[in-house]
C-alpha cells in the first residue's frame, strides 16, 4: 500500500501505527526513541486504540527483540491465581500445585512483559509489583529465595489512573515507576483523516486472511465509515470490515455490506444535524424579526425575547446579524 513508512523498522509497522494524523506521527516518533532504551512505558487510550500493538512495536524495535514478549491481561486472571501466574510457585505451594511453575515474569526474563489494563490489579498485587520493579527479582509462592529477573515492563490502561490514585484505587508510587515514558493513543474519532488509510490496510490484510479479492470500499460506504463515532476504535473498524468482506459480494464493499447499526447511526446523525440547521435558521429569523419590530432597540428586543441583553449580543454575533437586518 502507498502509506509512508514510519521511522521505526518495517517489521513493526502495524495497523495502529498507521496514519498521518499529528498524534500518530508523534506516537511513531516516540516508539523509535523509546525502543532503544530499557525504561518502563505506560500506554494509555480507550479500548480498541491499539495499545498492545504499540507495546509489541516497542519490543520489536528494541535490543530485546530476539527474546520473549509476554502479554498479560491483568483483569482476566482470577485474583486467587494472580500471584502464582505472575511470579510462579514451587511444587506443593498450594493444594493444586502438583508441579513447579516459573511464572510469567520469569518467562519474560531478558525480554518484555506487557501488563495490559494494569489499573485492574488489586492493591495487594500492586504492592508486590512495585517490589519486583524496585528489587528486580521475584519470589515464587512457597519459595525461600528470590529469582533475579531482567524484564522490561510496558503497562497499559484505558482508565484514568490519576483519578484512580485520588480514589485510592491505584498506588501513586507504582504509577510513577510505570509512567517513566507515557504514550497517549488518540481515539479513532479524533483522527478521521486516517480512516481511509486504515481501511486500505485492513482490506489488504483481510483478503489474505479470508482468501477474498476485494479491491476496496466504494465512496458511499467510505463516507459512512469516515463519519462513524467508532466507540470501539480501530478494533471495531477491523471487525466491521471483516464482517462486510465475509457477507459482501462483488469486488467492492458497499453500503448494504455494512452492519445495520452503522448505517442507522449515521442516518440518525445526519437527521440530528439537519434538525440543528433548521432550529438555527428559525432562531436567526425570529431574532431578526423581533429586532426589526423594535427598530433594533436591543434592550427592548431582549425583553421581548425573554433573554438578557448580554445573551442577545452573543446571539447577534453568533448569527452574524448586522444593523441593516442582514
Amino acid at each position: 500500500m502507498n502509506a509512508s513508512v514510519p521511522t521505526v523498522e518495517h517489521t513493526v509497522l502495524e495497523q495502529s501505527l498507521l496514519g498521518e494524523n499529528a498524534a500518530m506521527r508523534s506516537v511513531r516518533a516516540q516508539v523509535a526513541k523509546i525502543s532503544l532504551t530499557p525504561s518502563n512505558v505506560l500506554i494509555t487510550g480507550e479500548s480498541g486504540t491499539g495499545k498492545e500493538i504499540v507495546a509489541r512495536a516497542i519490543h520489536a524495535a528494541s535490543p530485546r527483540y530476539t527474546q520473549a514478549f509476554v502479554p498479560i491481561n491483568c483483569g482476566a486472571i482470577p485474583e486467587a491465581l494472580l500471584e502464582s501466574q505472575l511470579f510462579g510457585h514451587v511444587r506443593g505451594a498450594f493444594t493444586t500445585a502438583v508441579q513447579a511453575s516459573p511464572g510469567l515474569f520469569a518467562a519474560a526474563d531478558r525480554g518484555t512483559i506487557y501488563l495490559d489494563e494494569v489499573g485492574d490489579l488489586p492493591l495487594h498485587m500492586q504492592v508486590k509489583l512495585l517490589r519486583v520493579i524496585e528489587e528486580k527479582n521475584v519470589w515464587a509462592l512457597g519459595s525461600t529465595k528470590p529469582v533475579q529477573i531482567d524484564a522490561r515492563i510496558i503497562a497499559s490502561s484505558n482508565r484514568d489512573l490519576v483519578k484512580d490514585i485520588e480514589a485510592a484505587r491505584f498506588r501513586e508510587d507504582l504509577f510513577y515507576r510505570l509512567n517513566v515514558v507515557h504514550i497517549a493513543l488518540p481515539p479513532l474519532r479524533e483522527r478521521r483523516e486516517d480512516i481511509a488509510l486504515l481501511v486500505e490496510y485492513f482490506v489488504h490484510a483481510l483478503n489474505v486472511k479470508l482468501s477474498t479479492k476485494f479491491l476496496g470500499v466504494d465512496q458511499e460506504a467510505l463516507n459512512v465509515l469516515t463519519n462513524n463515532p467508532w466507540k470501539g476504535n480501530v478494533r471495531e473498524l477491523e471487525h466491521v470490515l471483516e464482517s462486510a468482506m465475509i457477507l459482501g459480494e462483488g469486488d467492492m464493499i458497499s453500503l448494504p455490506d455494512l452492519p445495520d447499526y452503522l448505517v442507522t447511526a449515521i442516518g440518525e446523525l445526519a437527521a440530528s444535524a439537519a434538525l440543528r440547521d433548521v432550529t438555527r435558521r428559525f432562531e436567526r429569523q425570529h431574532i431578526l424579526a423581533v429586532l426589526t419590530q423594535t427598530h433594533f432597540d436591543k434592550k427592548e428586543a431582549a425583553r421581548r425575547l425573554g433573554i438578557s441583553l448580554a445573551h442577545l449580543y452573543r446571539k447577534i454575533g453568533e448569527h452574524a446579524i448586522q444593523a441593516n437586518g442582514h
